[in-house]
């Protein structure tokens, strides 16, 4: 067993503890519902009229604890419909709705009921825990590491804000006290670097609640992060001969349903009802790139054509999972689609590849490289047959090979339509996030029937692939916040020089020199605030400037600056010229 599928057995245990642990130290007063083990811990939901505090946690940690040192066996064991319904009807079970509405939804697949045993298998509480599960297990609660509860949060029950809200207790688990240390460490940075606060001190976005929640506000601070990446990923698909297109935020639900994201995106479409007919705000792009594909007929000599463009996709997320700029409704993808010949495919991927690799050099995250296939023993969650998913996914194999790339298998994280190559990286204080993606799709083709006149004059299908560099602009956005905590390099900050003069005489040639900085290509601030120099600096300091200028009399008879540089304490002296040169080379350099 791998050390991640360790980990997740582990965690997966220790929800278990905590669940058992809960039950005895508040019986009958409590109903487990659900949780999992997640990548970094585990959680379950409770339905109590005992209201948890973190204050508990002293408690329960010390239930858990005992429950460990007891070393109880845990077992899996199976149960038919009938024989579960009977026994999640009784004892700690009674009146628990939650579990038979998961023994329905096992009913309907046909299945038989997983069960794991935490102590000895047929006994009652508080003795014995049982609950329906999959697993995986460790093979007893000794053999769980350390852990620790983090903190309690509301939860509807399956997400739905039809249903009760439940409370969820959060935890984590590692095999051992080092590595835990190392992820309490990393959560208290990771407070500290929360975009939903820097984005606030930074004036970088809002929300308002008479427009709704998770639709961003960029603030002009913040529309220059999202223009400066926006130039940063056009040049470099320039390069590559990707072409700009533009397309309408509606859509009939009919282009939906023909290219299958009806099906998955029913739930989370918004409606609109215009006078004569209904349409959608767009949840993907792909389907209307499709349809400038298909407007005209197409040739195998002109294969392939690269349509890309950055615009807004809509989802109407549970308002409990909206997470600052990291869910949101409103949604601006930078999104790409080649309409290619399938001799055509490593070619194309490795120019996506490049533009990739090249777009994440100046944040300074790694990528590592995931192979997204099938999950083969639930086919029916995906489009296409075998055939095609077996030709996708050698292709890709293929490319990864040729480029010499390491990479790992993910099975069951394909897209519906197809395989895909994930990159992912780590951010500063080590965090792993999901960043780009190349996705091959024979389907979508298909199912809009697309076709180009092949050498022989036969009409056939042209592959597609789905390129996204940064994904969503706003969730990236919110990536970088936190990854630089704030402190942005010279070419993304959204003030790169502020200049502050030292009294309301020297405003008139301080405004000279921003005027002759902007002409140069900097973007500067000027503070003519009547405060003091100490407080115009301390503020541009909270705004984390990369250059501070305070600008008097020497300052504007053309004596050498002294420049406050971010995160230094000596301020270094250089001409105008020089210091112009300096930044304007960090610009062009994405330092």
């Amino acid at each position: 067993m791998k050390k991640e599928e360790e980990l997740l057995a582990m965690r997966h245990s220790c929800e278990h503890v905590l669940t058992m642990a809960i039950m005895r130290l508040w019986p009958d007063k409590v109903k487990a519902a659900m949780g999992p083990a997640t990548a970094d811990g585990f959680y379950f939901d409770f339905d109590s009229d005992q209201k948890f505090s973190e204050s508990d946690f002293i408690k329960i940690e010390k239930e858990m604890t005992k429950i460990i040192k007891e070393d109880l066996p845990i077992i899996k064991d199976e149960m038919t419909i009938k024989e579960a319904k009977e026994f999640f009807s009784r004892n700690a079970f009674k009146g628990n709705e939650y579990k038979h509405e998961w023994l329905d939804e096992i009913e309907e697949r046909g299945e038989k009921v997983s069960v794991y045993w935490l102590g000895e298998k047929g006994k009652d509480m508080p003795g014995t825990f049982v609950d329906i599960c999959s697993g995986p297990h460790v093979e007893s609660s000794g053999k769980i590491g350390v852990f620790k509860l983090l903190k309690i949060a509301g939860a509807y029950w399956h997400g739905d804000e039809k249903n009760k809200m439940l409370q969820r207790i959060y935890g984590t688990a590692f095999a051992t006290q080092k590595e835990l240390t190392e992820y309490l460490e990393m959560l208290a940075e990771a407070e500290k670097r929360d975009h939903r606060k820097l984005g606030q001190e930074l004036d970088l976005f809002c929300f308002s609640d008479l427009i709704g929640p998770g639709l961003p506000l960029f603030t002009p601070r913040g529309t220059i992060i999202r223009e400066e990446l926006t130039k940063f990923l056009n040049e470099l698909k320039f390069v590559q001969g990707y072409q700009l297109v533009d397309i309408p935020y509606l859509a009939k639900v009919e282009l939906y349903k023909t290219s299958g994201h009806y099906d998955k995106f029913k739930d989370d479409i918004f409606y609109v009802k215009g006078k004569s007919d209904e349409f959608v705000l767009k949840p993907m792009n792909c389907p209307h790139h499709a349809q400038i594909y298909a407007s005209r007929p197409r040739s195998y000599k002109e294969m392939p054509f690269r349509y890309a463009e950055i615009t807004k996709q809509y989802r109407d997320e549970q308002a409990g999972e909206l997470h600052g700029l990291s869910r949101v409704r409103s949604i601006s993808i930078d999104d790409t689609h080649i309409f290619l010949r399938p001799d055509q495919i490593q070619q194309e991927a490795q120019g996506a590849y490049e533009i990739i690799k090249e777009f994440y050099k100046p944040f300074g995250i790694e990528l590592d490289v995931r192979l997204s296939v099938r999950d083969l023993e639930h086919k029916e969650k995906y489009l296409g047959e075998d055939k095609i998913w077996q030709e996708s996914e050698q292709a890709l194999v293929e490319f990864l090979k040729d480029v010499k790339q390491i990479y790992t298998v993910d099975e069951g994280e394909a897209a519906f339509y197809g395989p895909k190559i994930d990159f992912k990286g780590k951010d500063s204080i080590g965090r792993e996030w999901q960043l780009a993606t190349i996705q091959l799709d024979f389907n979508q083709p298909e199912r809009f029937e697309l076709e180009y006149t092949n050498e022989t004059g036969n009409k056939v299908r042209p592959v597609m692939i789905h390129i996204a560099v940064a994904g969503s602009l706003e969730r990236f956005m919110a990536i970088l916040i936190e990854h630089f905590a704030g402190v942005f390099p010279v070419w993304l900050s959204p003030v790169q020089v502020q200049l502050a003069p030292v009294s309301e005489k020297h405003i008139t040639g301080t405004e000279e020199m921003a005027s002759e900085f902007r002409q140069a290509g900097i973007r500067i601030e000027l503070d003519a605030s009547d405060e003091t120099v100490g407080n115009k600096v301390r503020k541009a300091v909270g705004k984390k400037v990369p250059y501070i200028l305070i600008v008097g009399d020497k300052e504007l008879s053309g004596e050498d600056l002294m420049i406050r540089i971010r995160g230094q304490e000596k301020q270094e002296q250089m001409s105008k010229k020089e210091f112009i040169d300096k930044v304007l080379a960090e610009i062009k350099n994405k330092k």
